[in-house]
């Protein structure tokens, strides 16, 4: 499954940001979907993730409380709304889709995108 990301920017921070996850393909409603990001010279970090129906969660402590995830099957589209944006929140993020069990891992993810950049400044 292809997936495009969508919606980074430059932000103040304490500001929101709308990222958006699309695929072309149908099947991409039978995946969870895993939201990462990778600042330069770090490693890419697990951000949260929605099961396929989009009833089950999991977040990084570090965004818990302040980004949620949601998915709309008929658009083939998964969102991550970010809120109360802190400079450290500052990278490229990307989704992939899974069928693992265990979300964290991003070697569990089958493809990537290209990223969108979040930039967020004081």
């Amino acid at each position: 499954v292809h997936v495009v990301e969508s919606g980074g920017g430059l932000v103040q921070a304490g500001g929101s940001l709308r990222l958006s996850c699309t695929a072309s393909d149908q099947s991409f409603s039978n995946y969870a979907i895993g939201w990462f990001r990778q600042a330069p010279g770090k490693e890419r970090e697990f951000v949260g993730a929605i099961n396929w129906g989009g009833r089950g969660r999991h977040y990084a402590n570090s965004v818990k409380g302040r980004f949620t995830i949601s998915r709309d099957n008929a658009k083939n589209t998964v969102y991550l709304q970010m809120d109360s944006l802190k400079p450290e929140d500052t990278a490229v993020y990307l989704c992939s889709p899974t069928l693992a069990s265990y979300w964290e891992d991003p070697l569990e993810y089958d493809s990537w995108g290209q990223g969108t950049q979040v930039t967020v400044f004081t």
